[in-house]
């Protein structure tokens, strides 16, 4: 579970926008046309090259009903720790070739902490990447801002690149099947899961659970008059801008109706902005994020997923 300070600072991010969108900035952004590879299209439309990464990998330590190994690898600026986990064989010790899951944990959630979660993973026959995010998946919209309109690489553009190179590592494993590769996420971590599910077209789907958008269109809808790149920036970091581009892939959410952080009207919001299919999955724990009365949707649309 998220820390509340913390988490309800993330749901101040749409009213953020909101206020922001109300101002006039001038800037000289380039970032939508440009020789690099990330680009912002003029709809806000974030756009990576995503490579094969550089990335070391641990000796797999048995961990009961999986092996763990830790991972560090290179993205972007920066080298990203993970963890990567991987079932233990079948009892004839043949070959398998598995599907294999981006986990992505919420804001102030470390990858050991989420392995609770990707144990069960591991449980249902998935293998799976846990990210430690790049500030343990918070966010600063302001900072990431002004990073924006001066034409530098925002922080948050970067956490989606990180889960697509990682998705590039699961593919590299001899032990996992390349074609059958899931983003999933809580909380924060959903809405970087679906993002990177929108832009990796060679992803099954997405599976976010306890998150939400952060309606910036509805608040471009109602703000007057705007800076356009201010604008392209707000929908570049909003999951809401993506859903369209996850059809025809599957998009499940999972929510409870007693969300401490993010209130369940929030996530039926975002779900009824995306395509179909889309399956909406409702809780009753009274906690954000993973909990064991999600399991049966889990497992029942993970599997979904990996053998249509």
């Amino acid at each position: 579970m998220l820390e509340r300070r913390k988490g309800t600072g993330l749901m101040v991010l749409a009213g953020v926008i909101a206020l922001l969108l109300g101002w006039h900035f001038f800037s000289d952004s380039t970032s939508a046309v440009n020789d690099r590879d990330w680009k912002v299209s003029d709809e806000g439309i974030l756009e990576y090259k995503v490579s094969m990464p550089q990335y070391n990998l641990s000796p797999p330590q048995d961990d009961g009903n999986s092996t763990l190994s830790a991972v560090q690898y290179q993205s972007r600026d920066a080298k990203i720790a993970a963890l990567l986990r991987i079932p233990v064989p079948d009892a004839d010790g043949k070959n398998r070739s598995i599907p294999g899951i981006v986990l992505l944990p919420g804001a102030t959630v470390s990858k050991e902490r989420e392995q609770k979660l990707a144990k069960h993973l591991a449980d249902l026959g998935f293998a799976s990447i846990t990210l430690d995010q790049r500030n343990l998946g918070g966010v600063d919209a302001q900072g990431d801002l002004q990073m924006f309109l001066r034409g530098e690489e925002p922080t948050e553009h970067k956490m989606v690149y990180d889960a697509m190179a990682a998705a590039e590592i699961l593919r590299s494993r001899p032990e996992i099947d390349p074609k059958r590769i899931i983003y999933a996420g809580e909380s924060n971590g959903g809405r970087f899961a679906i993002m990177a599910c929108a832009m990796d077209l060679a992803a099954k789907g997405v599976l976010a659970i306890s998150t939400c958008g952060y309606g910036t269109d509805a608040a471009i809808a109602s703000a007057g008059v705007v800076d356009e790149n201010m604008v392209r920036f707000y929908r570049s970091v909003d999951p809401e801008t993506y859903l369209s581009r996850i059809a025809p892939r599957p998009m499940i959410m999972i929510h409870s109706r007693n969300d401490t952080i993010i209130p369940y009207h929030l996530a039926e919001q975002t779900y009824a902005r995306g395509m179909q299919p889309k399956i909406l999955h409702t809780v009753g724990c009274k906690v954000h994020g993973y909990c064991p009365e999600m399991n049966g949707a889990i497992e029942e649309e993970l599997k979904s997923m990996v053998f249509k």
